[in-house]
């Protein structure tokens, strides 16, 4: 499983919401400065997602994004960027700057055929964003446009809407969860590991290194498929989770 730190941009700034909260951020300054104290310690993968744009659709963050992009390909380091990509334009110049993986959220869910389009176009490098919230009938509802709206699909819908497509991931965020250091929805996570054939990768509510060992451990129960990767944000900047210690945590990827 690899280990992905994140990194969330609002206004330029490194920042880190609660369950997706503007009114609940804590701002972490210079996300270079981040960016570098991951690379120092050894990343392999860097995840960076622009919250304004994943609210507007306005690339605000994009010189911010960009130089992240290029201080971490500079010294061999993948990166996934999400966040406001909507166009078959945004997916292509993303990954002309070097991006490994793009991620489409709300994209994907209003305009499966752009989802189609730019994981044609680029087999393996398109990663579909999938964050839900549980409803109270217990199905996982996908929301979009920056986790504002429930999208009145649930997570198996999506998934059998895009089966097929030769999509890189499904990086997958339990809004509930994001950010509070409550611990990963491991229920949730096994349910998307039986409902589709692409590699997870969990995102949201890891808060200690048990949680590391937690998600490199989980199986899904029917096809015994484990985790492609886990998104850490909160956990990291916070000093409550050490990256080293993580990282060796997770077995490499298959």
């Amino acid at each position: 499983m690899d280990l992905l730190p994140a990194i969330d941009l609002v206004d330029g700034l490194a920042v880190r919401l609660v369950q997706g909260d503007f009114d609940r951020s804590t701002t972490y300054g210079d996300p270079q400065e981040v960016a570098e104290r991951y690379l120092a310690a050894g990343a392999r993968w860097v995840h960076v997602v622009d919250l304004d744009a994943a609210r507007t659709g306005r690339p605000t963050n994009h010189r911010a994004v960009a130089s992240l992009v290029e201080l971490a390909t500079n010294r061999g380091v993948a990166v996934q960027v999400g966040g406001g990509v909507r166009t078959d334009a945004a997916v292509d110049g993303w990954l002309a700057a070097g991006v490994t993986r793009v991620v489409l959220g709300t994209a994907a869910l209003e305009d499966p055929e752009l989802a189609r389009r730019a994981a044609s176009r680029h087999p393996g490098r398109v990663a579909l964003g999938l964050d839900y919230r549980r409803r109270p009938d217990g199905l996982l509802e996908a929301a979009a446009r920056g986790w504002l709206e429930g999208s009145g699909r649930t997570v198996d819908e999506v998934l059998r809407a895009l089966a097929g497509v030769p999509l890189g991931a499904v990086v997958v965020t339990a809004i509930d969860r994001d950010g509070t250091l409550a611990g990963p929805d491991l229920d949730g996570l096994r349910h998307v590991l039986d409902g589709t054939e692409l590699p997870v990768v969990a995102s949201g509510g890891v808060g200690a290194l048990a949680d590391v060992d937690a998600l490199a451990a989980l199986r899904g129960p029917a096809t015994g498929r484990a985790l492609a990767g886990a998104v850490v944000g909160r956990a990291l900047v916070d000093g409550r989770v050490d990256l080293e210690e993580a990282m060796a945590s997770c077995a490499p990827s298959a």
